[in-house]
């Protein structure tokens, strides 16, 4: 399983895409995150042919982290079913890769306060 993972999240909103890249960051669940706007997205939403503009998030983190990611992307979001995918880092420049892991928590916080939930 590779360590880490590129996470792909689109929205609608600039200041609300924003607010995420920077909590994701300030909780250091991600070491990065690029900002891409005036993307075009089509897709099949309710049986019609929807046609959008976006913004898509480009998220760096730990393998680690990805529960914890889609909790506070799902919390903060405004759509019902945003887009969360995660793609494996399978490679990638060694001191970039070190940067990463030193600048995301080595543990997963989130995941355990929800399993604590389910007792």
């Amino acid at each position: 399983m590779a360590k880490y993972k590129l996470c792909l999240v689109t929205i609608d909103n600039e200041e609300l895409a924003k607010k995420i890249a920077r909590r994701l960051v300030d909780e250091k669940l991600a070491a990065c995150v690029n900002i891409i706007k005036k993307i075009k997205s089509i897709y099949r939403w309710k049986d019609k042919i929807e046609e959008s503009d976006e913004i898509l998030l480009l998220i760096k983190t730990k393998t680690i982290l990805v529960k914890d990611i889609i909790f506070l992307v799902k919390s903060m979001h405004n759509y019902s079913v945003p887009e969360i995918i995660f793609l494996d880092i399978s490679e990638g420049l060694d001191e970039y890769l070190d940067w990463l892991g030193a600048n995301t928590l080595f543990t997963s916080n989130i995941s355990i306060d929800r399993e604590e939930d389910k007792k």
